[in-house]
């Protein structure tokens, strides 16, 4: 449940900060009977990504518990850490561009008359996202519970939508790039999970066969299972009896990606005082 809650509130918000500024835009602009128009882009991509989640889980729900759900699980996984690293590092060197893109792409289909475009603008943004968590959420509901993905995916969606909200309601108040910023800190933290479970899988499935010797065991203190030990897993790769390969590429990971993101907002925010 907290693994889709986490994917979904990463995902929402992502998607839910463009449609909140494109929303506050039209508002101040004097064109909310647009705000149909977003909200029709919003509702096809969501049907889009539910009916696509919809087959492929039908499809492969009958190997689930099998040598090929880990392999599928595995992929997922990385995608999924090579995909948040991207955005990561998109986020920080587009952040104060968002804002001046949507307004212009706004403002072209306004002057056209085209109102397709600003429904096309918002399906894009929630389609992209949307997609993603459907994928990520498949190899977590074959691994657990549907119901608990179920569960966990409506309340991380619950909590971008009041993110989304906070956003529109504070308009130029919110300071986008600072919200990127601890925004992308959290999701460089859960992408070093994501390499811990590819690699725990990689070396199930034989395809790692080194550095499988255990480091701990806090199974004791703090078991995978318990409700804080998933949590702590979502959010931090923990594993109660980690591999020495599953230290390393924690380790690796987290140091690589956090001293050239650090190196890469100290250089924005540098430039800017300039």
């Amino acid at each position: 449940m907290l693994a889709t809650l986490v994917i979904f509130l990463r995902e929402g918000i992502e998607a839910s900060l463009i449609v909140a500024i494109l929303l506050a835009y039209l508002d101040k602009i004097g064109k909310r009977e647009n705000f149909k128009d977003v909200i029709l882009g919003v509702s096809i991509a969501l049907a889009f990504a539910l009916i696509a989640g919809t087959v492929i889980y039908l499809t492969l729900k009958d190997y689930a518990g099998t040598r090929l759900q880990t392999q599928f699980e595995t992929v997922t996984y990385l995608i999924a850490a090579g995909v948040m690293t991207y955005m990561t590092f998109w986020m920080t060197s587009h952040s104060r561009k968002v804002s001046t893109q949507l307004k212009k792409q706004t403002n072209e289909a306004l002057e056209r008359g085209a109102r397709l475009g600003i429904a096309i603008m918002a399906a894009q943004a929630v389609g992209r996202e949307a997609l993603e968590a459907m994928v990520f959420t498949l190899a977590i509901v074959f691994a657990t519970s549907a119901k608990g993905a179920i569960i966990g995916g409506a309340i991380g969606l619950l909590a971008s939508l009041a993110f989304a909200f906070s956003i529109y309601r504070l308009g130029k108040k919110l300071d986008i790039a600072k919200a990127f910023r601890i925004l992308g800190i959290a999701l460089m933290a859960f992408g070093a999970g994501l390499l811990v479970d590819a690699a725990e899988n990689l070396q199930s499935l034989g395809y790692l066969p080194l550095l499988r010797e255990t480091m701990w065991n806090s199974s004791s203190l703090l078991p995978d299972s318990s409700t804080l030990g998933d949590i702590v897993h979502s959010f931090f790769g923990y594993a109660s009896t980690p591999t020495v390969l599953q230290g390393i590429v924690w380790i690796t990971y987290l140091v690589t990606v956090m001293t050239i993101y650090i190196r890469l907002t100290h250089t924005k925010m540098t430039k800017k005082a300039l």
